[in-house]
């Protein structure tokens, strides 16, 4: 595991340099929103926070309350999961990370 924590380690320290994650404010949600959250791909967080995809990937790939759609891998098939980011999720890493 000290690959992993390494790699979420430079992850943190690359997000934390962008210019577009520290500048990025939370837009508060229409009346209409609040009956569903909105839940973010990677990449769209990627672009709104200026970091790449698997910095992102990274960064909430153990986080909980992030939905993990998809099957883990066997001996002979790779797993493919994909990710769906809550805006509760994503604004309270944003929260920790900025402080």
């Amino acid at each position: 595991m000290i690959h992993a924590a390494n790699s979420l380690t430079d992850a943190v320290s690359r997000l934390k340099a962008s210019e577009q994650f520290r500048a990025w404010r939370r837009v508060r949600p229409n009346r209409a929103m609040l009956a569903g959250e909105r839940h973010y791909k990677p990449e769209e967080l990627a672009e709104l926070w200026g970091v790449s995809t698997e910095t992102i990937r990274s960064i909430f790939r153990e986080e909980p309350g992030v939905l993990k759609i998809g099957k883990t891998g066997s001996k002979y098939k790779r797993g493919y999961v994909t990710l769906r980011i809550p805006e509760e999720v994503m604004e309270r890493v944003h929260r920790r990370l900025s402080a």
